[in-house]
């Protein structure tokens, strides 16, 4: 009891301080392109920071870690795909995307494919952002569900409550500074997670060295004791079992070349080429470090408890801390993880908000020819009623339906916006109808193969990518291109 009161007493103060950097951020917002997307005006470090807290969060410090705990060896794969997803978009598409955004004066993610493709700018608009909107609001109700579930976990909390507060940390500053406040708090947070992530390895490998008492002195033993599936690459399958898991694993690759919304917001709002530069490099050794990292606390875990010593996988983190560390220092390292995982739910609000507001409620408000406050102020009231209907869903709305909603993301959203991305920044003749074409089938095709069950054999996350880019050839080859001056 004492240990939770001391990690509630420290969040509390750590989560208060998050909030005021983040309305204290947010004075420095003076108009919209500030709100929605900084004024493409980051230093590379800020974007960086921000990006790798926004794509990890809980996985880095929760996820990973359980998985690392629970299967051995076999979630090596996971870590080489998404490593290898996360180097290949910060080497190759970071920049690219921070130059297109800077040509065409971007100010949300569809702004760029749609200046991109001006024929059908109107067409990729509406469907585009609708489909981000539509996902990520479901999304945004997922972390609040996630936040209510932590706080029960670790101290007891109403799962309701507990929503309500997971929404009162980051609503606030979200809502008044929009993007930059986010951008800046994520700073904070991945600070605190790569911390995590280097000393409680080392600190770790020495306690298992001084402590015989454990059920292994070391990550080797410890594999070895739990088992011949821990020490296996592939969690001891063969043939083509063992040839699902390793793709499944590196799946996770597609999913970063660009399609992920709330990630190359990030690169877009890079203030130039030398500060991308430096982005990159950040990013790239935050995530090595962080990966190595994440792996080793889940097998110090094992070492420590066994494979049959926690009741919940995703506990190892804090667990592991608490164990090896004073106090106030797992306190600290614990709330990281925590406030890391609650605050996800910023990104992808400001995210929505800013879809909806510039690409769907301004065209339309325009067409019906009904006069509207300011940009600036537009986006605070989408962005707030957006946080107060994910809320009101996720107290309503089962869990599961949610839940399976977010399934469709990482594959639905990802693996398809990933081809049009890559295809509009490297492909010239990818045209608009194209774009339409690819995302309308990859979301279809996602949902189809989710829902019916086929993802037990081989995953969407990899499929969708092969359909959609399928799909876009296809498309780009048969049907003619429309002429911009033939738009109505």
């Amino acid at each position: 009891m004492q240990q939770q009161e001391q990690i509630l007493i420290v969040m509390v103060i750590y989560l208060g301080l998050i909030i005021a950097w983040g309305i204290y951020q947010g004075r420095k917002v003076k108009s919209n392109q500030d709100y929605a997307i900084a004024g493409r005006k980051l230093p590379g470090w800020v974007a960086a920071l921000s990006e790798r807290a926004t794509g990890e969060s809980s996985w880095a410090l929760l996820g990973l870690p359980g998985a690392a705990y629970a299967m051995g060896l076999t979630e090596i794969w996971t870590a080489i795909g998404c490593v290898a997803g996360i180097i290949v978009a910060w080497a190759l598409i970071s920049w690219r995307l921070r130059d297109a955004a800077e040509k065409y004066n971007i100010t949300t993610y569809t702004d760029f494919i749609a200046g991109k493709h001006a024929e059908t700018a109107l067409w990729i608009r509406a469907v585009a952002s609708a489909t981000i909107v539509f996902f990520f609001f479901f999304y945004v109700g997922a972390q609040f569900l996630g936040g209510g579930k932590t706080l029960f976990t670790m101290f007891g909390i109403n799962p309701q409550l507990g929503m309500l507060l997971t929404a009162g940390v980051i609503v606030p500053y979200t809502i008044y500074g929009g993007f930059r406040s986010v951008v800046y708090t994520d700073v904070i947070q991945a600070l605190v997670m790569i911390t995590a992530l280097i000393i409680g390895p080392i600190v770790g490998l020495r306690y298992l060295a001084n402590h015989p008492e454990t059920f292994a002195s070391g990550i080797g033993e410890a594999l070895e004791m739990a088992g011949s599936s821990y020490l296996s690459l592939v969690n001891g399958a063969s043939g083509f079992g063992a040839g699902v898991i390793i793709v499944g694993g590196f799946s996770w690759f597609f999913g970063y070349l660009g399609g992920q919304p709330q990630l190359s917001m990030r690169f877009m709002a890079i203030s130039d080429i030398r500060q991308a530069k430096k982005a990159r490099n950040v990013g790239i050794i935050w995530t090595l470090i962080a990966y190595v990292g994440a792996l080793m606390i889940g097998w110090i875990g094992l070492a420590i408890f066994g494979p049959k010593g926690l009741e919940d996988q995703e506990y190892v983190m804090p667990a592991v801390m608490l164990e090896i560390f004073p106090p106030v220092v797992a306190s600290i390292l614990i709330t990281g993880a925590i406030a890391a995982m609650i605050s996800t739910a910023d990104s992808l609000l400001i995210l929505s908000a800013t879809e909806f507001s510039e690409n769907l409620l301004k065209p339309l408000l325009k067409k019906c020819r009904i006069a509207h406050s300011s940009a600036l102020l537009q986006s605070r009231v989408v962005t707030a009623s957006l946080a107060v209907i994910a809320l009101a869903l996720a107290y309503v709305v089962e869990a599961e339906l949610i839940f399976s909603l977010v399934s469709y993301v990482w594959a639905g959203i990802g693996g398809t916006f990933s081809v049009v991305i890559l295809l509009t920044l490297l492909w010239p003749r990818f045209h608009g109808r194209a774009v339409v074409l690819t995302i309308v089938s990859g979301l279809i095709f996602t949902i189809l193969w989710i829902s019916t069950g086929m993802e037990q054999y081989v995953t969407a996350r990899l499929l969708t990518f092969f359909v959609a880019l399928l799909v876009a050839v296809l498309a780009t080859y048969i049907i003619p291109k429309k002429e911009l001056l033939n738009q109505a």
